[in-house]
């Protein structure tokens, strides 16, 4: 979730990349220090020669210039050695064109698969089992929503699967701590929910950036930020808030810090009876791909399946943002969210509502095409997910993100597709 200019998050997609540098000093040394070499000998050639032997004089020195010319360069002048060889030019030409197509051609089948992953009908009775939620922005908690708004909400949602509002009351800061003002009308929200939409359930989204790829953010192996933010997720409780939702990014594969932060969320959201929630990263696509990926950008951001089952056996639920997929074609989005949602279920214990993210939103920018990454393509991919993986499974939904940037064909789509099940 990189974008929300109405909630003021502060997150942003971090993906860095450096060039290597060169320099041209060095070959420039080298011809200078051969040029030195060559005219010192050719000064003590002619040297040695006599006064009133002009012409044996000039011969020695020409002698000597041209032996010094063609002499071999000593140990450490740097002088290029002799031309590579026809093989060794072929071998160099075949290692530069199969680098990159040890890279491609995996990437280009695996699109492939997602293709074929599309294809298919949904199985009857793939679509919502009343435990869905969708993403609020800012405002409803900051003093700009009203009774009015409440009403409103309550008439968009009536007759769907919505059933828990994560609302955003952060950002936390940067060392875990919440200001209090931050989500000052989060009581009166709550009560306002309850009477237009009985059942319904509000958790407090808490979110920031974290230090994982650039010096400022979130440290998560601070033991006193970590302690901040559970003492955050106890106040937002305090406040009537039914449920913590954390959302931190970019969080790499294999954090122990934030499965350790989890299980003291955990702890605190039981004594209060309360539900605890996360925002999770994709799953690799191919085994192993964050590391390839951190490695070329340095933003892993895929989690391995084996991490995303230690985060889902901590939580209540688990909310995969199965959107920024990077994706240029619907058909490719909808097979790459079938995959998604198959992996997921094959590791979310079944005490752990599992729910599937929507792009309810409309962007164009690297990793994001509004025209590939659409909620029918989406909708038809987790069906066909779960289709295939687990039918069965009650403890499922899908997640709308987010209720300020969604338009009347998303909702739409969501009701057509997910509600009444295509």
């Amino acid at each position: 979730m990189e974008r929300d200019s109405e909630q003021g998050s502060g997150r942003a997609e971090h993906t860095a990349g450096q060039g290597p540098g060169t320099g041209g000093g060095a070959a420039e040394a080298q011809r200078t220090s051969h040029k030195e070499q060559t005219s010192h000998k050719a000064n003590g050639a002619a040297e040695q020669t006599s006064d009133n032997a002009n012409g044996a004089a000039e011969q020695t020195s020409d002698n000597a210039n041209g032996a010094a010319e063609h002499a071999a360069p000593d140990k450490g002048t740097g002088a290029p050695g002799p031309a590579p060889s026809g093989l060794a030019r072929l071998r160099r030409l075949v290692l530069t064109l199969a680098l990159p197509l040890l890279v491609l051609v995996p990437l280009l089948a695996a699109e492939a698969a997602l293709r074929v992953n599309y294809a298919g009908e949904p199985a009857d009775g793939t679509y919502t089992r009343g435990r869905d939620a969708l993403w609020l922005g800012h405002a409803w908690v900051d003093g700009r929503k009203t009774d009015a708004d409440v009403a409103a909400l309550s008439r968009r949602l009536s007759g769907t699967g919505i059933r828990d509002l994560y609302v955003h009351a952060g950002p936390l800061e940067h060392d875990g701590t919440l200001p209090g003002a931050a989500y000052r009308n989060a009581a009166w929200l709550v009560g306002a929910v309850h009477r237009e939409l009985p059942g319904v359930r509000v958790q407090a989204w808490l979110g920031d950036v974290l230090a994982t790829e650039s010096p400022d953010g979130l440290h998560l192996e601070r033991a006193a930020t970590r302690a901040a933010v559970v003492a955050s997720g106890r106040a937002v409780l305090d406040a009537g808030f039914e449920g913590v939702h954390v959302d931190l990014e970019p969080l790499h594969s294999g954090d122990r810090h934030y499965l350790g932060l989890l299980d003291a969320l955990h702890a605190v959201t039981r004594e209060h009876h309360a539900l605890l929630s996360v925002a999770a990263h994709q799953i690799d696509p191919l085994p192993e791909f964050h590391r390839l990926w951190g490695t070329l950008t340095n933003h892993p951001k895929w989690w391995s399946q084996a991490y995303f089952g230690e985060v889902a056996r901590r939580v209540d639920q688990i909310a995969v943002m199965s959107y920024d997929t990077m994706q240029p074609l619907s058909g490719l989005y909808g097979g790459y969210v079938a995959q998604q949602t198959s992996l997921a279920l094959e590791v979310t214990p079944a005490g752990t509502d599992l729910l599937m993210g929507l792009p309810f939103f409309h962007e164009n920018r690297f990793g994001h095409w509004a025209h590939a990454e659409t909620v029918p393509a989406a909708v038809r991919g987790v069906r066909l997910g779960l289709s295939r993986t687990d039918r069965e499974r009650t403890r499922f939904g899908v997640a709308l993100y987010v209720d300020f940037a969604a338009t009347q064909e998303d909702w739409t789509a969501y009701r057509e597709g997910w509600v009444h099940g295509g």
